[in-house]
């Protein structure tokens, strides 16, 4: 992956560089198309090349649009239209680029292979689904119950050692010190976040301590809340006339209310009145249902505003209102989380932020419709709230921009 970043951005620059003369902006410019690549995850796909380059297509010229405001609003003379034909030429370019040097990385970079400190029956699906999400990179080979003469024969035979379980550790202390020359000595919790992008509960269980630590200390930035109202204004603005022609339909083809009003929980466990253009029709119903179970009830034109999210672009007004952000884990029903909270462990601390119009969770899992994909779906949750930042945040909307496009998420 590095091989490829690297391999974009010498071939952008220069080529910027070649066709503006301007120095700085052609080192600047390329973060910006690579960032837009990689939020719509063009180098996820680099080894199939009908999808990597459907991902250049979008990712180019949404970052083109960009790269072309900032310097109109900047007043800078570096979008020419020689520079606009040669990021045209690229589209086509850097997918096929990007595929062949997936294939010398593949053949070139030589897996790593782990001694793994614990019980392989309590935590082998998570380190085959490590194993898998990185293509190979991170190898489990051996799992041992250690004992300082055990670990000692077998450590030789390997590049690293994976602790997976804190109480195990504490049994080969002083093996482990002795090594740590020779080996790295990697946590499961910090390997699991970085290839998975996610906390899994049997994870969070097992260094309960550790991530009690970052739970306990969750604090709000005041730069998020600068740009919740911000991009709140902005998008009240854009949807206005968008959602103005969704409310006609709604009351032709359902009569009114065309606002759908229900209360939510939000964060630290306090409800409040969520509202969202009405995309099902009016029917009492026996108690919440997931969105599964409920699609013979959706209007004709639900099943356009639903996976476009512009029924919830009201909820702007929640975010400006201080009751929601722009970018946080999904606001649940008050019976789902009393539920939830009784047979998933770990689910409050979602609550320890305020819910989001969009969020990780929401771009990286699909839609859930049973307590096992919620308690999956809570994993993305989690590594949201405890990495977050505003950073993050800016990528996620790049991330629900793709989602949008590709027609994921939203049911």
């Amino acid at each position: 992956m590095s091989l490829q970043f690297i391999a974009n951005y010498v071939i952008l620059a220069t080529s910027g560089l070649l066709v503006t003369k301007n120095y700085y902006m052609s080192l600047l410019y390329p973060f910006l198309i690579i960032t837009t690549l990689y939020a719509f995850k063009f180098y996820e796909y680099s080894d199939d090349l009908n999808e990597a380059l459907s991902r250049s297509i979008f990712g180019i010229t949404i970052g083109s649009l960009f790269l072309f405001a900032f310097c109109k609003l900047f007043d800078i003379q570096f979008f020419t239209k020689k520079l606009m034909l040669i990021l045209l030429i690229f589209i086509f370019i850097l997918p096929f680029l990007n595929y062949i040097l997936s294939k010398i990385s593949s053949k070139t970079i030589k897996p790593i292979r782990y001694l793994v400190v614990g019980r392989k029956s309590e935590i082998y699906s998570i380190l085959k689904e490590i194993e898998e999400k990185s293509k190979g990179k991170y190898q489990f080979v051996e799992y041992i119950n250690p004992s300082p003469v055990t670990f000692k024969e077998k450590i030789a035979q390997y590049d690293n050692v994976l602790i997976t379980d804190p109480q195990l550790e504490k049994e080969i202390g002083n093996e482990l010190e002795q090594i740590r020359q020779t080996h790295k000595i990697e946590y499961l919790p910090n390997l699991a976040e970085m290839v998975l992008k996610r906390i899994p509960l049997e994870v969070m269980q097992k260094f309960e301590e550790y991530y009690k630590v970052y739970f306990d200390n969750i604090e709000e930035s005041p730069a998020k809340r600068v740009m919740d109202i911000f991009f709140s204004l902005i998008g009240l603005v854009v949807y206005s006339p968008v959602i103005l022609i969704s409310a006609i339909f709604i009351m032709i083809e359902d009569g009114w209310p065309v606002i759908f009003k229900q209360i939510r929980v939000g964060k630290d466990g306090k409800e409040y009145w969520m509202i969202k253009l009405r995309s099902m029709r009016k029917q009492k119903t026996d108690g919440p249902k997931f969105a599964d179970d409920e699609k013979h009830r959706i209007l004709k034109i639900g099943r356009f505003i639903r996976p476009t999210r512009i029924d919830e672009s009201l909820q702007f007004v929640n975010v400006l209102k201080g009751q929601m952000s722009i970018v946080g884990p999904r606001p649940e029903q008050v019976p789902f989380v009393r539920m939830f909270e009784q047979q998933i462990p770990y689910y409050s601390l979602r609550h320890k932020v305020k819910p989001g119009i969009t969020g990780w969770a929401q771009i990286c899992y699909q839609y859930s419709s049973s307590v096992e994909e919620t308690a999956i779906k809570l994993s993305y949750d989690l590594y949201y709230v405890k990495n977050r930042t505003v950073f993050m945040d800016l990528k996620i909307l790049l991330l629900t921009l793709e989602t949008l496009i590709f027609r994921r998420g939203a049911k």
